[in-house]
């Protein structure tokens, strides 16, 4: 972050900490989920149970604030690989060192350089002069870590009610992992009444209904309302969200219907987290479908079973595991010593690489009885990338009209899945203390060495199935309603990611390759104190 961005990160923050001063008594607004302590195990609002009167235009201005202090250990078994001008080095199976592409032994000695992290010292010609030897650095070099403060994150909302029943909702990250700059997440327009339009027909006709408009986080699943979402983290009782983390931003609808204790959703986005209108026959909209139950039986027990289905048949890039724009709350875990705030920021989490021909569902069970709480996901991802699909041929230079060669057929579909279950116990006379443990699992088959370049050389990569696994325990204490300081153990491990193999994206022939989460392990602890409003 040069200078001049560092100083409008913190007059941003300065000026929000007083706007949350003056505006402490912040006004109500309809339909909305309170960002403090109130809003944990809030879904999705239930318009016949809120009470928030209509009284006029109201300009609600809110904060997320977080600060964590972490130290972790990281360890994998990922090949050392050195890059010596035109050629690379690479360890074979026996601790020796070959050329990456031709296979060929190389001729000296390797030995670890001892005064610096990740370099070895490559002696060509043992027998020759000292100065024919030259320090090479690991780029599997697993990042050098101490304990110590992550990049601080905060984001900035702000929330207008304009009508009776109609409320606008904008999100916008001031600092992020991934973003350091300014950046909006993205907004809606919610209508739960219609009487705008003066209509008694239209008025019944919308008892039951509320609608979603805008640029937003999709509804899919219940962990998106558990999430840490950059510098608001206080919903969240862990540090992380899950390893595979649905969460993405799309432009479209989303139609609500609430009866009781059930409610039905239907939505439709363009599929991706920009809007574009070029190349319309790789392009189908998205469409996504939830039912929940939600029922309080008595002062001690709620009960809530939600699922969720969604589809969408073609995208150039579609994000639902890849959209968040803030980052991780695991800082350079699992990631190699070049690794920057901006270029790491997922570290910890798992993408499967599924962007296109999605079919995704997720089933999230909830349970509170008096201070004890239970939240499961089982989720079931299936699709390819485009490359995967077919979609990429090459150029067909014989023919003069310019048609493609079918070189590559539509593999079958890969798929990921992941279970997760947060055990929870609330305590204290306003549940202001907690304690936990969460176990996340991911199985996956994931397509490696995926080449696109439609002018030189296309390849849609091999396959392999991986696991990670994650075990994490927390706590915390809500000082305030908008105070809180929560820390967490977690131990996470990776098996299936090859060690050694044969990467094809850039001929053929390929180049021997190693994963980087090759018998990856990680562990540690983090603190964080968050502020929200």
């Amino acid at each position: 972050m040069n200078t001049t961005k560092h100083i409008r990160m913190v007059s941003m923050l300065v000026l929000t900490f007083f706007a949350g001063a003056l505006l402490a008594q912040q006004p109500a607004i309809q339909y909305m989920r309170a960002y403090d302590q109130r809003g944990i195990n809030v879904f999705e609002i239930n318009k016949h149970k809120d009470t928030v009167q209509y009284d006029g235009f109201k300009l609600r201005i809110g904060a997320g604030f977080t600060q964590g202090f972490q130290k972790f250990t990281h360890s994998n078994s990922a090949r050392v690989v050195l890059a010596d001008g035109a050629t690379t080095w690479i360890e074979d199976d026996n601790g020796n060192f070959i050329n990456r592409v031709t296979g060929a032994a190389a001729p000296g000695n390797f030995t670890p350089d001892p005064n610096v992290y990740g370099a070895w010292v490559y002696t060509p010609d043992p027998t020759g002069a000292p100065n024919t030897q030259r320090v090479l650095t690991n780029s599997n070099q697993l990042y050098e870590m101490s304990a110590g403060f992550p990049l601080a994150q905060a984001n900035l909302y702000f929330d207008v009610q304009l009508a009776d029943g109609v409320r606008l909702h904008l999100a916008n990250y001031m600092a992020s992992h991934h973003h350091n700059e300014f950046w909006v997440k993205g907004g809606y327009l919610q209508v739960d009444k219609v009487s705008f339009l003066n209509s008694a027909f239209m008025d019944k006709l919308w008892t039951n209904l509320s609608l979603r408009v805008g640029h937003m986080e999709i509804n899919y699943g219940d962990a998106h309302y558990r999430r840490s979402d950059g510098g608001h983290t206080l919903w969240n009782p862990f540090i992380e969200n899950n390893i595979m983390d649905a969460f993405t931003t799309e432009i479209g609808w989303e139609l609500y219907w609430y009866k009781k204790d059930l409610m039905l959703m239907m939505g439709y986005t363009d599929g991706e987290i920009q809007g574009n209108v070029t190349k319309p026959n790789d392009r189908d909209p998205n469409f996504y479908w939830k039912a929940a139950y939600d029922k309080s039986i008595n002062d001690d027990l709620r009960v809530r079973l939600s699922g969720t289905f969604l589809t969408t048949k073609s995208s150039i890039r579609n994000t639902l595991y890849g959209g968040d724009r803030t980052g991780s709350n695991y800082q350079f875990v699992m990631d190699n010593n070049a690794a920057t705030v901006t270029t790491a920021f997922t570290s910890g989490r798992f993408n499967p690489g599924i962007t296109d021909n999605i079919t995704s569902w997720v089933i999230n069970p909830f349970i509170k009885f008096k201070g004890l709480e239970v939240f499961g996901t089982y989720e079931v991802v299936s699709g390819n990338s485009p490359v995967e699909n077919g979609e990429l041929q090459y150029s067909d230079p014989t023919n003069n009209d310019g048609t493609l060669k079918p070189v590559f057929d539509k593999l079958d579909k890969r798929q990921a899945t992941q279970t997760a279950v947060d055990l929870l116990y609330r305590f204290g006379k306003k549940e202001q203390f907690f304690i936990g443990v969460k176990y996340n699992a991911v199985d996956a088959e994931i397509a490696l060495g995926q080449a696109t370049n439609t002018a030189s050389y296309i390849y849609q990569g091999d396959r392999f199935d991986v696991t990670i696994k994650r075990t994490a325990f927390a706590g915390g204490w809500f000082i305030t309603k908008n105070v809180l300081l929560k820390g967490e153990y977690v131990n996470q491990k990776y098996t299936g990611f090859p060690e050694f193999f044969d990467n094809r994206s850039t001929s053929a022939a390929g180049f021997k390759d190693t994963s980087m989460f090759a018998n990856g392990e990680f562990k540690g602890f983090v603190i964080q104190g968050v502020v929200t409003f």
